[in-house]
């Protein structure tokens, strides 16, 4: 039987959130190993507050955003090979640049890294994901930091509520209040946003608490937001 493949977009805010959270690694590293017999894994590592300083200082010299993003993509870059290292893998092949090589990666491979692919204009490795996604035929999950989507930003409000299920038409719109930015902080960007909903691909947001992820995996209940056809 054929292994049903999750691509997962690790948020840089998880893997370096000032200092490498080795701790939260090494059990999302225990979580995949344990559902490799039913799952493989694509994840796309994000750039987080790194990628974000070498933009803000891009920024400040004035020099043209497609620069920025690319010094971002650059760590995103840096993130996977470092999971590489963390899963003890054999990186000789080297980071995949395009959805091929990640396809053909996942014939031997449980596991495969990758940062984001080639430079397109307002895209972070969201959008990375949600390609990848449309492009194996399977689901989408976010892992970020915070819980899921909720009706505005709780690291600022209190009374911020968790939104369990949104259409993509909707979610889509919320994605779209604002412009994109290299290094915004949104739970995934515009054009992620409309990938998944012009190909309708389900849609997992999940916070750091790994128990939620192994819960989605495992069929049960979990905290988060799923985004599909449900209005």
């Amino acid at each position: 039987m054929n292994k049903k493949v999750v691509v997962i977009s690790l948020g840089g805010s998880l893997i370096v959130p000032e200092d490498i959270d080795i701790t939260f690694l090494r059990k999302f590293r225990e979580i995949l190993k344990k559902h490799q017999k039913e799952y493989k894994f694509v994840v796309v590592c994000g750039g987080g507050s790194i990628a974000r300083k070498y933009i803000a200082a891009l920024k400040q010299a004035g020099i043209k955003e497609k620069f920025q993003s690319f010094s971002g993509i650059a760590v995103t870059r840096i993130n996977a090979r470092f999971l590489t290292y963390l899963f003890n893998k054999d990186a000789n092949e080297g980071i995949p640049h395009d959805m091929k090589h990640v396809r053909s990666l996942l014939t031997k491979n449980e596991v495969v890294f990758c940062g984001a692919l080639r430079y397109a204009q307002n895209q972070t490795s969201d959008s990375t994901s949600a390609q990848l996604a449309h492009y194996l035929k399977t689901n989408f999950v976010n892992l970020t930091n915070v819980y899921g989507l909720y009706n505005k930003n709780p690291q600022k409000y209190k009374n911020a509520k968790l939104i369990p299920k949104i259409s993509w038409q909707k979610f889509y719109k919320m994605a779209n209040k604002t412009k994109f930015q290299p290094g915004q902080h949104f739970v995934l960007d515009q054009t992620a946003a409309r990938i998944i909903l012009k190909h309708k691909i389900k849609t997992y947001i999940i916070g750091k608490d790994l128990k939620q992820l192994e819960n989605m995996l495992q069929g049960k209940k979990f905290r988060g937001t799923i985004i599909n056809s449900q209005t």
